[in-house]
C-alpha cells in the first residue's frame, strides 16, 4: 500500500529517485577518490610544459572534444587499433580530463609521434588534403594567432591552485617558452605529447599500472 502512495505521488518519486541516485553516485566515486592510483601520476609524470597546455586550450576552446575522445577501452578491438587501454594516472593533471565515447573523429589519446609535425599543420590547415574523406572542420587561422602568455600564466597559476605541481620557474619561463609561437604550434605540440607517458603495447608492467597506454596507435588523428 506505502508503494502504490509513492507511485501515485510524482514529487515524492522524484526525490526519492534523486536521493537513490545521490547515494548511487556518492558510492562510486567517493571510494575512487581516495584510490592512489587514480589520484597520483605515473613515475616520471609531469604537468604539461607551457606550449603545450597553451594547445589544450586552443584545443578545448575550438571544442575538438566534441569530435575525438581520449579513452581507449578495454575491449579487444580498441586495443588492437589504438594501444594499451587508458588509465586513470594518465589524466591526472588533465581539468578537466578528455575521456568520453564521442569519436566523429577517432580516439587521440595514442596519437603523440605517430605523424609528423607538418603532417598535423597541413592536417589542421585543410584536412581533406591528407584524409580525404574526412569530415573534419580547417584551422586556418590558428597560424595566425600568437599565444596570449599572460592569459596562459593566470590558467598556469589557476592550475596550480588545484594541485597540479606547476613551479614559479614553470610560471617564469612562459614568455620564453611560447615566444613567437603561434597557437598552431601549441595544437601540434599537445597532440605530440598526448601518450607520452603510457606504456609500450605488450609490456609486461601495462596491466599492472594504473595511467598507461602504447604510444602506438592506429587511427589517423581527424
Amino acid at each position: 500500500m506505502q508503494h502504490d502512495k509513492i507511485e501515485k505521488n510524482v514529487g515524492l518519486m522524484g526525490v526519492l529517485v534523486a536521493i537513490v541516485v545521490a547515494v548511487g553516485g556518492i558510492v562510486e566515486i567517493v571510494p575512487l577518490m581516495f584510490q592512489a592510483q587514480v589520484v597520483q601520476p605515473l613515475p616520471g609524470q609531469k604537468p604539461y610544459p607551457a606550449l603545450e597546455l597553451a594547445g589544450r586550450d586552443v584545443y578545448l576552446r575550438e571544442g575538438c572534444y566534441g569530435c575525438h575522445s581520449q579513452m581507449v577501452r578495454t575491449l579487444r578491438f580498441e586495443t588492437e587499433r589504438y594501444g594499451h587501454y587508458s588509465l586513470a594516472a594518465e589524466s591526472v593533471f588533465d581539468h578537466p580530463f578528455q575521456w568520453g565515447s564521442k569519436r566523429t573523429g577517432p580516439d587521440l589519446a595514442r596519437v603523440g609521434g605517430r605523424y609528423s609535425d607538418d603532417w598535423h599543420r597541413v592536417h589542421l590547415i585543410n584536412p581533406r588534403d591528407v584524409v580525404p574523406e574526412s569530415n573534419m572542420p580547417a584551422y586556418p587561422w590558428l597560424l595566425e594567432k600568437p599565444i596570449d602568455a599572460a592569459t596562459l600564466k593566470a590558467n598556469m597559476a589557476a592550475l596550480r591552485t588545484i594541485g597540479v605541481p606547476y613551479t614559479e620557474d614553470d610560471l617564469a619561463g612562459i614568455p620564453d617558452a611560447v615566444k613567437g609561437k603561434s597557437e598552431m604550434d601549441a595544437v601540434v605540440a599537445y597532440l605530440q605529447g598526448l601518450g607520452r607517458y603510457a606504456p609500450k603495447r605488450g609490456a609486461p608492467e601495462a596491466t599492472a599500472q594504473v595511467g598507461g597506454g602504447s604510444a602506438e596507435s592506429g587511427a589517423a588523428p581527424e
